[in-house]
């Protein structure tokens, strides 16, 4: 093959290489647009509430033991009793924990950026069923019970939006703020009224909680059964946690989910000694599951994913020019490569501009048309014909076409992907199949010598 056609494969290996440095520069603006994006999310969130997890309630009963030690008196050779006292407390977990939630999603802007809040009209209840003697089975007479309470743990306090109270028959009571429970954290409590240690009845309890925060609701399932029902105008939920809905519904009005749990699959009661005995409440926390309120379509995501199949895209756009070159005798300088690889570079600049203002489907369109138009009009000038230059231009729109496609198509981009290469390796296999490559050379080289 002639050295020309060999340098000319080179400049533009070359060029594909050079195109990388505002390829990466695009890529960080990507970055930096995204990091600026999450904190303003972040400064909304900090501003109203946080995303929110509601852990409870359980009921803790506070005590007061005595205990009894005997020591020996070595000069009278006598025992004496000494009594001490120590103070802790008893977590009960509820037979039964229902929550009936209502969520309503609004959007909060700054500048041209949006963060969704959402409202949820909880209705909490259940029942607590605590054993005989409050499950003491020794030494029951040394106790002394103190005034117990509820705790409920909600991640983000500023976002109850309403003055809670707690129905206990024909009883309301109203909550304090602090939940008194340190692996709870923030949230609140309420004094119980005194009960019968040795044989305690049953409590129901129910009350409701208005509750704002952002992005992501997710609940902590206390009882030996617990049910979850959350209902949205938001049609896109993502579920989250330990744990799917065993019933889902999702519709363009939006989603409504069904969870059930006992503490066979849980093991919460577990969990709980593990936290009180042992102080490890990880296990504990994080044993929820919700739903993140989140907007499909992240701009910043799909353009980071775009930007990624950059290099293969220049390569098959560069290919195929120097395909129209060969098949048609054509000589193509390599600035003229470089002025199109500069106008596909850009094409990212603009789709990450645009997508900011008007949604990724529309900015997508908007600046592969652009650049399916500009480069069209060049290479009509450069091939020396139109119609090689409408054909370029609708292969380079079928380009872009698949792109799209593969963005679309998350789980699928690897399958789409192969099948792409397949089909254009295939398809430029089959077009130079009765090419003279050495013929080729030798016609560029008597060219160059015809022009001299």
């Amino acid at each position: 093959m002639n050295r020309s056609l060999l340098f000319k494969l080179g400049a533009i290996a070359l060029l594909i290489l050079l195109l990388l440095i505002p390829l990466l520069m695009i890529r960080g603006i990507i970055n930096e647009r995204q990091a600026l994006r999450d904190g303003v999310l972040m400064d909304i969130a900090r501003s109203s509430s946080y995303s929110q997890q509601v852990s409870g309630p359980l009921m803790v009963v506070p005590y007061r033991k005595t205990v009894r030690e005997w020591k020996l008196n070595e000069k009278l050779n006598k025992r004496y009793e000494v009594l001490s006292e120590e103070q802790g407390r008893l977590y009960f977990l509820p037979e039964h924990f229902e929550l009936d939630g209502k969520v309503q999603t609004e959007l909060r802007a700054r500048g041209i950026y949006q963060a969704r809040l959402f409202h949820a009209d909880n209705r909490i209840s259940g029942r607590f069923v605590l054993p005989a003697q409050m499950g003491i089975k020794e030494d029951f007479a040394d106790y002394t019970f103190e005034q117990a309470f509820l705790a409920v743990g909600i991640s983000d306090i500023r976002g109850i939006e309403n003055a809670l109270k707690l129905e206990l028959g024909s009883q309301r009571l109203e909550f304090a703020p602090g939940t008194q429970v340190s692996f709870l954290g923030a949230g609140v409590h309420v004094p119980l009224p005194a009960q019968d240690s040795k044989n305690p009845a049953p409590l129901d309890f129910a009350f409701d909680l208005r509750l704002q925060g952002t992005e992501q609701l997710q609940v902590l399932p206390v009882g030996k059964t617990s049910v979850v029902k959350l209902a949205s105008n938001w049609p896109h939920p993502s579920f989250v946690g330990n744990f799917l809905p065993v019933q889902r519904e999702i519709n363009d009005q939006g989603f409504s989910a069904n969870w059930q749990t006992s503490f066979f699959s849980t093991n919460l009661e577990e969990s709980l000694y593990g936290c009180v005995v042992a102080s490890r409440c990880d296990d504990f926390n994080q044993r929820s599951f919700g739903v993140n309120f989140i907007d499909p379509v992240d701009q910043y995501l799909k353009s980071d994913r775009a930007i990624k199949y950059a290099l293969l895209f220049i390569a098959l756009t560069f290919a195929g020019f120097f395909l129209f070159e060969v098949l048609k005798s054509l000589a193509v300088h390599p600035i003229q490569y470089a002025l199109v690889g500069v106008a596909l570079a850009f094409f990212y600049l603009l789709l990450l501009s645009l997508s900011e203002h008007i949604g990724f489907a529309l900015a997508y369109l908007i600046s592969a048309s652009a650049c399916v138009l500009l480069i069209g009009f060049y290479v009509c000038h450069v091939l020396r014909s139109v119609a090689h230059g409408l054909g370029f231009s609708a292969g380079l729109a079928a380009l872009y076409g698949l792109l799209y496609g593969l963005l679309s198509a998350e789980d699928y981009a690897l399958l789409m992907g192969s099948l792409l290469l397949f089909g254009l390796l295939g398809t430029v296999m089959v077009l130079t199949r009765k090419l003279d490559w050495y013929g080729v050379g030798k016609r560029k080289a008597s060219e160059q010598e015809a022009m001299q």
